[in-house]
């Protein structure tokens, strides 16, 4: 099979990789892929919005599976352009993907189908949202209602907070259109788990739990960020959690979408936060979450092709999805300064260190090119996610924080205390 992947960061790095361990496969495009990508997959310049270059790519290489990494092309409707040309193509279609791409439809779908989430009020212009936050009780979270790279959740704690909030968000527009509407939120408390789950319109098969950390600093200090790091599986996710999300969150999620007539095939990302009252969810997004992608991905051992496959064709009940009893830790390595401002072009050294070449160390790059001297630089704010397998989660996190000692790069910038989680479980 010939597969061609579309995204160019550390979870199409991961996808590849995945795939490339799949019997089927012959051989890989990525498009646009990244300096790392290309070690295992021919690189495409086509931007991932260009739909329809995508697609004409496809038809002309006799493409047969592509595989959508990214949250924006699914949000546009790439699926359906790709479906309507005959092409066979991974994902959930556009009117299916409105569940990450707006906040509102996603939290009206949970209310209507009686999904644990929180309370909320979804503001249409920055005078609704003022008057309803002066009854607020704080802390209080506000969202912009479309895509914003993750980092377009506000957690403010008084009502001048809140104020500056809705004026970047809707006023200033700091996320363009994705703030025309904004989610006021109720502020929930505990610990927050990802849940990864394969979909075939009617049944939904989850993967490995994980645990991001999103903010920039240590002790969960700073921005919010796409993500500093994760581990897998999630040690707060306990038996009695996966009952309960089983029969309250996770099929019933996938019925609502097929009642309302968007039935969803591909991957649901659950975020869920695990308060006194029981799990809620968070959010949801319509495809593998990054870097959750990197310590879920190297864990699972069934094959990711016939997987996809099922999704597509309707078969994912006849799929035994299995995972490794190891544990992963991934520490993403940024340049200082994300996920403002930051400089780039730095070399990078370590990459062809020997222990990258063992088969329970991984890196996967997410901002990298090459130079002019073909050199592989640093080209974004989040560089490379280093990702180690253990025996358990210590061991994991002990083995990436080893690794990413052997990689350096002029403003490198990681978090110390990934996984910090273990030590108070």
């Amino acid at each position: 099979m010939k597969i061609l992947v579309v995204g160019s960061g550390g979870r199409e790095h991961a996808l590849c990789c995945s795939i490339k361990r799949s019997k089927k496969v012959d051989e890989i495009f990525c498009a646009p892929g990244n300096a790392g990508i290309s070690s295992v997959a021919k690189c495409v310049p086509i931007k991932p919005m260009d739909f329809e270059a995508m697609a004409s790519f496809a038809v002309k290489e006799k493409i047969d599976l592509t595989v959508i990494g990214m949250d924006d092309p699914l949000v546009g409707g790439i699926v359906d352009v790709f479906e309507e040309k005959g092409l066979r193509v991974f994902g959930p279609r556009k009117n299916a993907a409105i569940i990450e791409g707006s906040k509102a439809f996603s939290k009206d779908l949970m209310k209507k189908y009686n999904i644990p989430t929180a309370d909320y009020f979804v503001a249409k212009s920055p005078a609704e949202a003022r008057e309803y936050l002066k009854g607020a009780k704080f802390p209080i979270v506000l969202k912009a209602d479309g895509l914003a790279l993750g980092k377009g959740v506000l957690i403010c704690n008084d009502a001048a907070e809140a104020d500056d909030a809705v004026r970047e968000l809707m006023e200033d527009r700091k996320f363009g259109a994705s703030g025309d509407e904004i989610v006021i939120e109720e502020f929930l408390e505990g610990p927050e788990v990802s849940v990864l789950s394969f979909v075939d319109g009617d049944t939904v098969k989850i993967m490995a739990s994980a645990m991001d950390h999103k903010r920039a600093g240590d002790n969960d200090t700073g921005l919010n960020t796409g993500g500093m790091g994760n581990i897998s599986p999630s040690p707060y996710y306990t038996k009695e959690v996966d009952d309960f999300c089983k029969e309250n969150i996770y099929q019933r999620t996938v019925d609502a979408m097929k009642a309302e007539g968007r039935p969803f095939k591909g991957v649901i990302f659950f975020g869920l936060m695990l308060t006194k009252d029981g799990p809620k969810v968070l959010e949801y997004n319509c495809r593998f979450g990054d870097p959750e992608a990197q310590v879920v991905l190297p864990r699972m051992e069934t094959d990711i092709i016939d997987v996809m496959e099922a999704c597509i064709d309707g078969r994912l009940s006849e799929i035994d999805l299995s995972f490794s009893e190891k544990a992963a830790c991934c520490v993403v390595l940024a340049s200082n300064g994300y996920p403002l401002s930051y400089e780039k072009g730095f070399k990078i050294k370590g990459l062809t260190d020997p222990l990258f070449s063992k088969e329970d160390h991984f890196v996967f790059h997410a901002g990298t090119s090459f130079d002019k001297d073909n050199e592989i630089v640093t080209s974004g704010g989040r560089v490379l996610a280093v990702t180690a397998l253990g025996d358990d989660l210590r061991d994991a996190r002990k083995k990436a924080y080893s690794a990413i000692d052997h990689i350096d790069f002029e403003n490198k910038y990681f978090r110390h205390d990934i996984g910090h989680a273990i030590d108070e479980v």
